[in-house]
């Protein structure tokens, strides 16, 4: 098994991101690796200059979600850890692969008409290849398995026929040069909303800080945010059917799940009957010991850019690599004489 899974570098990484995304990677690679397989983890920042960005933002943004992968448990040794502007056999794939994508393929693209909106002519061409990009990412390395979620299947789905008609178009039947991935579905992802209001996601964008648990906060600003989140007036409910329409009672109670590692009946069956005085202290006990050592790395290696530059260095030497066979075929299935 070979999973490929990239990341879009944002800054400001909080909770959400963490038990979101970054927790799931951390079970992939020690599933994978356990069984002989190899995981590859990227940076994708030649997917975030498809929108308006700041340059010097980016580059710090980068580093800074390798400070937090590693702080969470991803190990460059055991796993493959770039960004892709050092790896540029990403982008050549992507052109090679322009030839065989279609149009039509991407104007059907939920992403590209969510994110281009009424203003298509206005986009960059970058945002409307972006998911030839995506296929080439995967495509690049023979992955088998692609983490996706409902957001991407549409995606894994056009790199699949993009390779399907690659291999129809210019290899033999018994030789084709693609492999097909297949969708790799990861536990479901905890949905982390606002501290502030139940029902929007907790986001960077908020411009109340109160409303995140950051990745830098310490135990005292971590205590200070959950008791001043946002609740009800009415106790906790013993089951979980009793939190209907109190969203942030749920999101309070889903978090505590989540970090405790059990089930939201569970945390109900200990706290039911219970006001949010006592059982806010203890989930920002738990946020507190949980991430204090998360905290701890994370704070330490996001001011040390030699150390986290030598880790994407080390990881793009090993994923061009495993690169540049595949693109090197590519080249040659398509007669570009090199």
């Amino acid at each position: 098994m070979r999973i490929v899974s990239g990341i879009q570098p944002t800054g400001n990484l909080h909770l959400g991101n963490y038990l979101g995304a970054i927790r799931n990677w951390v079970a992939m690679q020690d599933q994978v690796s356990a069984g002989g397989g190899q995981c590859l983890y990227f940076l994708a920042d030649l997917h975030a200059i498809s929108m308006p960005h700041v340059p010097a933002q980016l580059s710090a943004n980068t580093r800074e979600m390798v400070a937090a992968l590693v702080a969470c448990g991803i190990d460059p040794d055991r796993s493959i850890l770039f960004n892709q502007s050092q790896v540029p056999q990403h982008a050549e794939l992507q052109w090679l692969l322009n030839g065989t994508a279609r149009m039509g393929w991407l104007n059907r693209m939920t992403q590209w008409k969510d994110k281009a909106g009424k203003n298509r002519e206005g986009q960059s061409v970058a945002l409307f290849t972006y998911p030839v990009l995506q296929a080439a990412d995967v495509l690049l390395y023979q992955a088998t398995h692609v983490p996706v979620g409902e957001d991407q299947k549409q995606h894994l789905e056009l790199a699949r026929d993009i390779a399907q008609k690659f291999n129809n178009d210019f290899c033999t039947e018994d030789a084709p040069l693609f492999t097909l991935p297949e969708p790799y579905i990861p536990p479901e992802a905890a949905r982390i909303m606002s501290l502030r209001d139940g029902t929007a996601k907790m986001s960077k964008s908020d411009p109340s800080d109160m409303s995140r648990i950051n990745m830098t906060d310490d135990a005292d600003a971590i205590m200070q945010k959950v008791k001043k989140a946002k609740t009800d007036p009415e106790p906790l409910p013993s089951e979980a059917a009793g939190l209907e329409g109190r969203a942030e009672a749920r999101n309070l109670v889903a978090i505590y799940a989540v970090m405790a590692g059990t089930t939201v009946d569970a945390v109900l069956a200990d706290f039911g009957g219970q006001g949010f005085g006592a059982f806010k202290p203890r989930l920002g006990e738990l946020l507190a010991e949980t991430l204090a050592p998360i905290n701890e790395r994370f704070v330490a290696l996001r001011e040390d850019n030699a150390a986290l530059d030598a880790i994407l260095r080390a990881g793009s030497e090993k994923a061009r690599a495993l690169a540049v066979p595949t693109l090197n075929a590519t080249y040659a299935a398509l007669g570009l004489v090199r």
